[in-house]
């Protein structure tokens, strides 16, 4: 697994994270603690670039949702109340996490998980950075 970390400049600044292989119980681990570093270093708004992961197991799920978790408990405007409200009703898109071009088994895993709930799953970069 590789895993390579730029900035980009929209309304925010946004971090970039691509993870190129598969993210399974071998790898996870590397992906956990590189994203989570980069949250460390103060990135609020993260676009995960999923283009380049043929595989995801539930280890990889599991890191996804630690992040999203993370990101959530540094932004305590978001009520919890308010964010079950929406997941409830299918309107709810995380304000600091989106996924960009998941391959389409990373995607039907997503999808089968109930992820695609949560974040918003993107095809274009640009339209990514500017949703925050």
């Amino acid at each position: 697994m590789d895993v390579t970390i730029s900035q980009e400049q929209g309304r925010v600044p946004v971090s970039v994270i691509q993870i190129a292989g598969k993210t399974d119980s071998a790898s996870a681990e590397e992906f956990r603690i590189k994203v989570l570093e980069e949250i460390e270093r103060g990135a609020r708004y993260i676009v995960l670039d999923l283009s380049k992961v043929p595989y995801m197991s539930s280890a990889g799920l599991r890191v996804l949702n630690e992040v999203f978790n993370k990101l959530r408990e540094l932004s305590p405007e978001d009520a919890d109340q308010d964010i079950y409200k929406h997941i409830a009703d299918g309107s709810y898109n995380s304000p600091h996490m989106k996924l960009l071009n998941p391959t389409k088994d990373v995607l039907e895993v997503l999808k089968m998980s109930g992820f695609d709930m949560l974040v918003s799953i993107e095809k274009d970069l640009n339209k990514a950075v500017t949703s925050f």
